[in-house]
């Protein structure tokens, strides 16, 4: 009589051992023993080890709450930094002891902590990848390793569609967990938490109500990870969703450590509906395409040689009707955009078919990721401070979108012109060699600024003769003064102010005493 051992190993890839082997205890602790079975045969012993899918996530033991404190730099004084904030949301947890987030939930943060919602254990944590276009971030413990080792990991569940019943995964103040049913309806390409990024988005309908203060929940089906819940309409009982199939891309971008982030083609574009239009571009009949009003110097298309003008018939075969849409097999009619940013990597290639001057042309063209660094105009500022510098009272810094936001809602339109102007139009000031964009943004009253303290808003050209191109040029500029008098120049009215540079030596190190610092170049 012979006993044969089957042991089903949730971690353990498919082998055949010996008795002797299963016996050895060292080789016992290896395995998770989820079914046992004794079988009785005629013939010589022999022991089957096999593995499995891994064991499903569950609420209580793959969902963990996340609790962040957050404190940004205030644009008007920006040696300072403004009230500091909590937020809390709950994350999937990941293999190899990481946890999912979106971006908002670590958005300059200043102390993370993982809490685990049944024992509510708790360690704290820091961001090892984050993308604030895509809205998401992946955790890890900073100094227990083991703390996510009785997690059950996620894994992906990317084929989201229609009517698809979707659960939102949550929990009371107690640690009980709680689950919402809600049903997909529909996908589109919508701004995401950066407003220049635009990602694909799942709505479903649905009632939710959020418990113990919820900023952002995971989604399953059937016990996989289908996306993140980034807002919802308690009015409309609509969720808003970051789908599987975005985090996926952004999971394998991240997975050797040096992350590339998500292409940009690079161009602004006009639908091509208008009958005189079209006849005006050459435009056959039953042709489509989205003419291209511009191109950004420094993206994929640039590189490419696509030229304002050109109409982008298709996309890797794929063909690009008159609004901007192409025919997606899954979610019907979608923005072209996201075969660039949700279906292809940096560095890969895309053969693309235009209209030039009413001649069809096929071009190949590989995905570049512009930095942010590199814009002239910063789009966002997160996990930093702004650049500044201060000459005798006078602040000068970086402009950045967060700055023109500072003018309200309708900032586009109140913001000082010629700064909208640079915003609309970054090359006029990129081929003068501008790398950014540096303003002077208020001026503090010191004796070395009497009489210019109403100045603030305004582009500087140079200082002391120095042609200014970004903040460590006033730095530098600052220090070559050989008249006695700082020479500061603007682009607009009143276009030249002079400081005494003995007053302002003297100033700079009273300010640097009261308020601590005085530049940030970095």
């Amino acid at each position: 009589m012979t006993i044969i051992w089957v042991i089903r190993c949730t971690y353990k890839p498919l082998k055949i051992y010996s008795f002797r082997d299963i016996i050895d205890f060292s080789l016992y602790q290896n395995f998770k023993m989820t079914k046992f079975f004794i079988l009785l045969t005629a013939f010589g012993a022999s022991v089957l080890l096999w593995s499995d899918k891994l064991e499903a996530a569950s609420v209580d033991k793959s969902v963990i709450r996340v609790n962040t404190t957050m404190q940004s730099y205030n644009l008007i004084q920006p040696w300072e930094k403004g009230a500091s904030s909590t937020r809390i949301g709950l994350g999937a947890v990941l293999p190899q002891g990481k946890v999912l987030v979106t971006a908002q939930m670590v958005t300059d943060a200043t102390y993370i902590e993982l809490e685990k919602p049944d024992t509510a254990a708790k360690t704290t944590a820091k961001v090892i990848t984050v993308d604030y276009e895509a809205n998401l971030a992946i955790l890890r413990p900073i100094n227990d390793d083991d703390f996510l080792s009785d997690r059950l990991p996620f894994e992906l569940d990317t084929n989201l569609s229609p009517k698809d019943k979707v659960e939102a995964w949550q929990f009371e103040a107690n640690g009980t967990p709680v689950t919402t049913q809600i049903t997909v309806s529909k996908a589109e390409v919508r701004q995401s938490f950066i407003d220049t990024a635009r990602f694909l988005q799942i709505q479903a309908n649905g009632p939710v109500q959020y418990r113990s203060g919820s900023f952002t929940l995971p989604l399953a089906k059937n016990n996989k990870l289908a996306g993140l819940l980034i807002s919802y309409s308690s009015k409309d009982q609509i969720s808003n969703i970051l789908p599987a199939s975005i985090i996926e891309h952004f999971l394998k971008d991240a997975e050797d450590g040096a992350y590339t982030g998500f292409p940009n083609l690079g161009i602004m574009y006009s639908q091509t509906l208008d009958e005189q239009f079209r006849n005006y571009l050459k435009l056959d009949q039953k042709d489509g395409g989205v003419f291209v009003s511009k191109v950004v110097e420094g993206a994929s298309a640039a590189a490419a040689n696509i030229k304002s003008g050109d109409v982008i018939l298709s996309i890797n075969g794929k063909e690009i009707d008159s609004r901007g849409n192409y025919n997606d097999p899954v979610w019907g009619k979608l923005s072209f955009s996201h075969l660039v940013r949700g279906q292809a990597f940096t560095g890969e290639s895309m053969r693309i078919k235009i209209l030039r001057e009413g001649q069809k042309k096929d071009i190949d063209l590989k995905l570049i990721r512009r930095p942010v660094e590199n814009y002239l105009i910063d789009p966002y500022m997160f996990d930093r401070g702004p650049k500044f510098s201060i000459i005798g009272g006078l602040v000068f810094q970086e402009l950045s979108v967060p700055f023109l936001k500072l003018f309200g809602n309708d900032w586009k339109s109140r913001a000082p012109i010629k700064m909208l102007m640079a915003h609309a139009n970054p090359e006029m000031y990129e081929k003068e060699g501008r790398r950014k964009l540096v303003i002077l943004t208020r001026t503090i009253p010191t004796p070395a600024t009497l009489g210019y303290e109403r100045l603030s808003t305004l582009i500087v050209t140079k200082i002391n003769g120095v042609p200014i191109n970004d903040i460590q040029d006033v730095d530098k500029a600052a220090g070559k003064s050989t008249t006695g008098q700082h020479r500061i120049e603007f682009d607009s009215y009143p276009k030249l102010i002079f400081l005494d540079a003995v007053l302002t030596e003297r100033v700079n190190a009273a300010l640097e005493k009261r308020i601590g610092i005085t530049k940030r170049l970095n």
